[in-house]
């Protein structure tokens, strides 16, 4: 799989967040995603994920044959994306039939996170760091090319970031993409830098229109 952004811009409740963004990726090649919080670091991988349209520029990916882009990438957000009421290993079996191309049992993806003693709990008695770990095991239970992951380490401990950046390391050793929204190196090997910089404040002005927006 190849990944080609080209002069993306955003422009969201009147504001622009970005513009003239490009980058390419290759099988086994890695972006991190750099900037101050609000720079627009959330907002690309949105857009990557097809979950917000740019107001200009273009998302390309080749050598995925009739598959969509939305249909070869993960996405490990802020959120966990956890259902509280079903155990971990429920909450990953779900996410495994529903994706289809099934790699790892739900047991040996929380083996792996070290969560083999919470298979049968909710997750809702999870603590953050261990619903973080259940949400990062989504990745091993099927196949997808592409990893999208913002604050990828937020509550893992440091055995459980060495575990993540192994598991991106074997991702990439398969030919997989990630790019990772971080204010951290998270052990991706070479991997390339892109660094969002916010947009320059505008002046106050004495007075704003009824149809404006201001963040």
């Amino acid at each position: 799989m190849r990944l080609t952004a080209q002069d993306l811009a955003v422009r969201r409740s009147g504001r622009r967040i970005f513009s003239g963004l490009s980058f390419a990726l290759g099988p086994g090649e890695a972006l991190m995603v750099t900037g101050r919080n609000g720079a627009g670091k959330s907002t690309l991988l949105a857009v990557l994920a097809g979950r917000l349209k740019p107001e200009a520029g273009t998302v390309t990916a080749s050598g995925i044959g009739e598959a969509t882009l939305s249909e070869c990438l993960h996405v490990v957000g802020h959120r966990d994306g956890l259902k509280s009421p079903l155990t971990a290993e429920e909450n990953l079996a779900f996410a495994r039939d529903l994706l289809g191309a099934p790699t790892a049992s739900p047991r040996a993806a929380l083996e792996e996170l070290g969560l083999g003693h919470a298979l049968r709990l909710p997750v809702a008695y999870l603590s953050a760091g261990q619903r973080r770990r259940v949400a990062l095991a989504r990745l091993l239970v099927c196949r997808r090319p592409l990893w999208l992951l913002d604050e990828p380490t937020a509550a893992l401990d440091a055995a459980s970031q060495d575990v993540l950046a192994g598991m991106m390391a074997r991702h990439r050793a398969e030919g997989g993409l990630v790019i990772a929204a971080t204010h951290q190196a998270l052990g991706l090997a070479d991997a390339r830098e892109l660094r969002i910089e916010a947009p320059a404040a505008k002046a106050a002005r004495p007075a704003v229109a009824a149809d404006e927006v201001w963040w």
